[in-house]
C-alpha cells in the first residue's frame, strides 16, 4: 500500500477506539479483526449491529485505499443474517469491480466458529 495511504488507513482513530485492528492488506484486499468486550454489546447482550458495521467498513476502507488512491465510501448497505458466538469477529473485504472512478467491494464478517453473520456491500469513489 502506498506509504501516504497507508497512513490515512493506520490513522483511523475510531478504528483504534473501537479496537479492530488489520491482519492483512493487499491490492483490493484486506483482512480485519475485532476482540468482542462488553462495550460491543448492546441492551440483549449480542454484538451491536453498529460495532459490525464499522468493522466491515474499516476492511472495506483498507482494501479500497490499498491500490494507491484516496477513496471514499460512497453507499454501503449490510445485511445481518445471525448473532455472533463467541469474543471474536473477522471481516474479509474483496474488490468486486473498480473502474477509473468507482469500486465495488464485498466484505463477509465471520465469528471466531467462522460462521458467516452478516454481509457487507460498498461503492467507493476513487478521488485518484
Amino acid at each position: 500500500m502506498n506509504k501516504e495511504i497507508d497512513k490515512y488507513v493506520k490513522n483511523d482513530r475510531f478504528a483504534e477506539y473501537t479496537g479492530i485492528k488489520l491482519i492483512k492488506v493487499d491490492k483490493g484486499y484486506a483482512l480485519a479483526r475485532l476482540e468482542i468486550t462488553d462495550k460491543h454489546l448492546n441492551g440483549v447482550n449480542i454484538v451491536q449491529g453498529g460495532a459490525i458495521f464499522t468493522l466491515a467498513d474499516y476492511a472495506f476502507a483498507a482494501a479500497s485505499n490499498s491500490k494507491g488512491s484516496v477513496t471514499l465510501g460512497i453507499n454501503a448497505n449490510i445485511s445481518y443474517f445471525k448473532p455472533a458466538q463467541g469474543k471474536l469477529l473477522i471481516a474479509e473485504a474483496r474488490e468486486i469491480s473498480s473502474s477509473r472512478k468507482l469500486c465495488n467491494y464485498k466484505v463477509d464478517i465471520y465469528d471466531e466458529s467462522n460462521d458467516l453473520i452478516a454481509g457487507f456491500n460498498a461503492t467507493g469513489y476513487i478521488k485518484g
